[in-house]
């Protein structure tokens, strides 16, 4: 069993930036793909970006590249999204996952953490 909880997200300008935390729980963290999500009110969950076990490998969804970086401390158990040059259009809950095989299927869900950009 594996728990995921995010920390990080809050009140924050347009242009501003935020870290995302996603501390986790158990002894296999450093093999699983991870990723985060997002889901707006009135809107469905998208995936944001996700990373390999090893961290080599990393996706994100067009809306954010450039501005948004994942990157992971498998020392710690932490997976970290930062948010740069947030806009109004990110706002959401904000979940980390983790996936035991990969990002095809994703087992294990954060509570979710809120992040607002005020325009």
């Amino acid at each position: 069993q594996v728990q995921l909880a995010e920390s990080g997200g809050g009140l924050v300008q347009t242009g501003g930036s935020l870290r995302l935390s996603c501390a986790a729980s158990g002894r296999s963290f450093g093999s699983y793909a991870m990723a985060w999500f997002r889901q707006a009110p009135g809107k469905e969950r998208e995936s944001v970006a996700g990373i390999n076990w090893s961290g080599h490998s990393t996706y994100y969804a067009d809306s954010v590249k450039g501005r948004f970086t994942i990157s992971r401390d498998n020392d710690k158990n932490i997976v970290y999204l930062q948010m740069n040059s947030l806009k109004p259009e990110d706002t959401a809950v904000y979940y980390c996952a983790a996936g035991t095989t990969g990002w095809g299927k994703m087992d294990y869900w954060g509570q979710g953490t809120q992040v607002t950009v005020s325009s």
